[in-house]
């Protein structure tokens, strides 16, 4: 789970990186941005439930 999690969100960070990089690409990182705070979220709060 915890490797699904962290595989998530580097993808999501490189899909914000290239969308921050790319011109004309903005809606790229916004998307990137959203989905990564989503799953950290979504991670942290499941990580911390499971002893």
């Amino acid at each position: 789970m915890k490797t699904l999690i962290v595989a998530l969100l580097i993808l999501w960070l490189v899909l914000s990186v290239l969308g921050a990089l790319l011109e004309g690409l903005f809606w790229l990182l916004v998307i990137g941005v959203i989905a990564f705070l989503a799953t950290a979220a979504w991670g942290w709060f499941k990580l911390r439930s499971t002893p």
